[in-house]
């Protein structure tokens, strides 16, 4: 057992009382035979994730216990609040009232205690915050002759006090750093974004929020300059060299930094051998340093409409790391041998060396594909295109018969002008070169998934569970109220039935926004180190292995690799050790690709916000994407989404049903998917809601 879990078990068994914490750790070390230091060090780290409270002075119990629980505080604008914790995979939140918060803010971490229970649901009190905001970001004003801070997230039910003494202008857009004590909070000034009505200024605030930064500390880039920006010939020893071989990337026109290459040949036995060559990130991003330690809370880059923040820094992503054409370059290389039916009957991983033959992208591709002229170099590789083609198609195949379910969720694309401003935008295309690529990339991250999980050894798997069954009636109910003939529901739910749910849409207008209700009922992939399989994509083994230059698990994994081809087997204590740092490393990289998610989809609405102010008073096609008890939200061919409330719709008396989606009056019916004229109204960047009437 973890000394983690030890040092829990024992408070929770025992309820331990010391008059001096030296005599508690003492005892914990005696115990399980450990050092005070290796316990002293373990607890501290406890009671910092909340996971031990002292709920009087050197008297600790775990936490969840005796009416105790931990989560994250959502404030109100009124004051009160809710904390919300996690019951079995399922988020449940506790009322907290007005004078009951313990001053915690929207987003801290907290300590609850539970009060009452009843039909209404759980109260409780904040009794600690263990895990405290440190930045807010917000708008300057003045009131009397102080300044504050009114801060963007209207979670935030109050005005902030800027200490005395520095220089304030009233409506610029800052960061705040939080200086609280028991009476009070008030915040210093760090970061001055711009004025309130500059969109870079907005979008920068919205990043900050999230705690994202575009810098890397001095230390990380002072380690970058030790690294060489070409592959040393002591590099090169041991690997294999796959350099004559003809490998090459696939990827959008923007892209800068290439994690993958792939080649593709026919062996003697008529079977496909396919190389996917993925960066050896860990050559050069080694454990426990400044430069790792900036990846692990990073946890993934992130996307915006105008930048990136990348998880490494550009001399390594853009750089080195970077399979870029024409230059050698350190990769871990799967190389799997597929028969016709798609099975991999063959599997080798070897630390590799390649040479990027050529640098293509996903439209010169797509026109090869399709039999039109395309670029010099595509053409070039045109033979292992179409190769790759009839695999592609061939692996798809394969999902589909196991259950593998394709959304089709439109994703949005925004288009430049040469200054890098966003002047428009579109639904992004996504043709059978993405796909192609999409295909190689799952077939290599399942195989190194089952290879790693036959052989027993601690590994980082991207995780999908089934839906809950309640989600799954809720949807049922909401197709039958379209009309749909919907597949009897089973015992067990599998993918194959959610493919069933999803041809059972015959009515166009309904299957985008159907497929999206679909989807919200799926639960949330995540990463762990238990190998649980992948619903959506209907696998019992399933990784990321295949983007370390952008994702920490991935390069997680590629080191428990390089280990292993290095040493063969591991001990029973180091796959311990490796079992404690793939569950940390999950549960971090699962928390850094939530918040990134969450920023990216608001920088987005910020963009979509500001591209539709100046079509404000025009008319537009639409689909009604959803139905609420306020009014409907209707969705553009270009993606946009916004509102039409429910006193702007024709006057009637409107009753909702929500399982059905659907605004009922006596005169009138709105229902998801119903297409709608509707007239932009409203664009405001900074609340980033849009809203319409119908013309």
């Amino acid at each position: 057992m973890l000394l983690k879990q030890k040092i829990l078990e024992i408070l929770d068994k025992e309820g331990l009382a010391y008059s001096k914490l030296s005599n508690l750790f003492s005892f914990i070390a005696n115990t399980y035979s450990v050092t005070q230091e290796e316990v002293k060090t373990q607890f501290y780290k406890l009671i910092k994730d909340g996971s031990i409270f002292e709920i009087r002075k050197n008297k600790f119990i775990p936490i969840p216990s005796r009416g105790y629980e931990k989560g994250l505080f959502i404030g109100n604008a009124k004051g009160f609040g809710f904390v919300q914790i996690d019951k079995l995979g399922e988020k449940e939140d506790i009322f907290i009232p007005a004078n009951m918060t313990a001053n915690a803010i929207d987003g801290d971490e907290v300590i609850v205690k539970l009060l009452s229970q009843s039909e209404e649901g759980i109260e409780g009190k904040v009794v600690s915050v263990y895990n405290p905001i440190k930045k807010i970001v917000g708008v300057i004003v003045k009131m009397g002759k102080h300044f504050f801070l009114e801060p963007d997230n209207n979670h935030i039910p109050f005005k902030i006090r800027l200490n005395a003494g520095q220089n304030y202008n009233v409506d610029d857009k800052v960061v705040i750093e939080l200086l609280r004590d028991d009476k009070q909070i008030r915040g210093k000034v760090i970061e001055n974004l711009g004025k309130i009505n500059d969109i870079k200024a907005c979008e920068l605030g919205i990043i900050r929020e999230f705690n994202l930064y575009e810098n890397f500390s001095d230390e990380v880039l002072n380690q970058c300059k030790s690294i060489s920006d070409h592959v040393l010939s002591k590099q090169k020893k041991g690997r294999k060299d796959f350099t004559k071989d003809i490998t090459f990337t696939i990827d959008g026109e923007d892209a800068r930094d290439f994690d993958d290459a792939v080649g593709i040949a026919i062996n003697e036995k008529g079977n496909y051998v396919l190389s996917v060559h993925i960066a050896d990130v860990g050559e050069y991003v080694k454990y426990d340093t400044p430069l790792d330690e900036e990846a692990y809370n990073r946890g993934t880059s992130v996307y915006f409409p105008t930048s990136v923040l990348p998880m490494l820094p550009t001399k390594l992503s853009n750089g080195i790391c970077s399979l870029n054409e024409g230059a050698e370059r350190l990769t871990l290389s799967c190389i799997m041998e597929i028969n016709k039916n798609g099975d991999v009957v063959s599997h080798q991983i070897y630390e590799g060396v390649i040479k990027s033959f050529a640098r293509l992208t996903y439209t010169e591709v797509y026109k090869v594909l399709c039999g039109k002229k395309s670029t010099k170099k595509a053409e070039s590789v045109k033979k292992e295109l179409l190769l790759m083609y009839k695999l592609s198609k061939i692996l798809q195949q394969k999902r589909l018969l196991n259950g593998s379910l394709d959304f089709e969720i439109p994703e949005v694309e925004f288009i430049f002008d040469e200054n890098g401003m966003s002047i428009d935008l579109k639904e992004r295309e996504r043709n059978d070169a993405h796909r192609l690529i999409e295909d190689f990339m799952i077939v290599a991250n399942e195989t190194i998934a089952k290879d790693f999980c036959d052989k027993k050894i601690s590994f980082v798997y991207r995780v999908h569970e089934s839906p809950k069954k309640e989600k799954v009636i809720n949807v049922l109910e909401f197709l039958k109220g379209l009309g749909v003939k919907v597949p009897a529901l089973p015992e067990n739910i599998s993918s194959k039935y959610y493919q069933q749910l999803l041809t059972s849409i015959e009515d166009e207008n309904y299957q985008k926004t159907a497929n999206k209700v679909i989807l919200r009922s799926m639960q949330k992939a995540k990463y762990t180190n238990q190998c649980l399989g992948h619903f959506g994509l209907g696998l019992v083994y399933y990784c990321h292995f295949t983007s370390p230059i952008r994702r920490y698990p991935d390069l997680t994994i590629h080191r428990i690799i390089k280990e292993y081809l290095h040493k063969n087997k591991f001990s029973a204590q180091r796959n311990e050790e490796l079992e404690e740092f793939t569950y940390r490393s999950g549960e971090q990289s699962s928390v850094t690709e939530r918040n990134a998610e969450k920023c990216e989809r608001e920088v987005d609405d910020l963009w979509k916000a500001y591209l539709m102010k100046d079509k404000i008073g025009q008319e537009f096609d639409a689909v009604i994407s959803s139905v609420t008890n306020f009014g409907i939200f209707v969705e553009l061919p270009n993606t946009v989404e916004g509102l039409i409330k429910i006193e702007d719709l024709p006057q009637d008396s409107y009753l909702y049903f929500e399982k059905q989606l659907k605004l009922k009056g006596q005169h009138h019916t709105f229902t998801i998917g119903d297409c709608l004229r509707v007239k932009l109204v409203n664009a405001n960047i900074y609340t980033r809601k849009i809203d319409f009437v119908l013309a």
